[in-house]
């Protein structure tokens, strides 16, 4: 029996390029219970759920790393047009690296709660869910 960790089922979109990534995310947020589960694997694919979703999806997962366009643009586009609430970044980058894109992420007002670093560390990832408002 799943048990939700979270009061809330946010609508969640699952931006990940690497199969087994995707998967492996996509797993670990439904043993916390959600259920409102949006994966692709391209920030093309990402747009199109968007344009088409009939509300802003609460929480955008999105790998850094895409190879159609980097994640903190993919934000800030869905951000500004009103796609997303807030995001969480997913990458493989170094944690200089990626404290310089949530600095960014701050001076452009972008709904960053943070990064998460691949591998994922299932502690990491849920202390920064909690940071999230429904």
């Amino acid at each position: 029996m799943k048990i939700p960790m979270f009061k809330h089922d946010w609508r969640i979109l699952l931006v990940e390029d690497h199969p087994f990534q995707l998967r492996a995310t996509q797993y670990l947020l439904e043993s916390y219970g959600f259920t409102q589960l949006t994966t692709t694997d391209s920030a093309e694919g990402a747009l199109q759920h968007m344009l088409k979703a009939a509300q802003p999806f609460d929480i955008l997962l999105c790998d850094q790393c895409l190879p159609d366009l980097p994640g903190l643009d993919l934000i800030a586009y869905a951000s500004h047009r009103g796609m997303i609430r807030q995001a969480i970044l997913l990458s493989s980058l170094t944690s200089i690296e990626l404290d310089e894109l949530k600095v960014m992420a701050c001076n452009h007002d972008l709904p960053l709660l943070g990064y998460l670093i691949k591998p994922l560390k299932q502690s990491d990832f849920r202390n920064l869910l909690t940071l999230a408002s429904p």
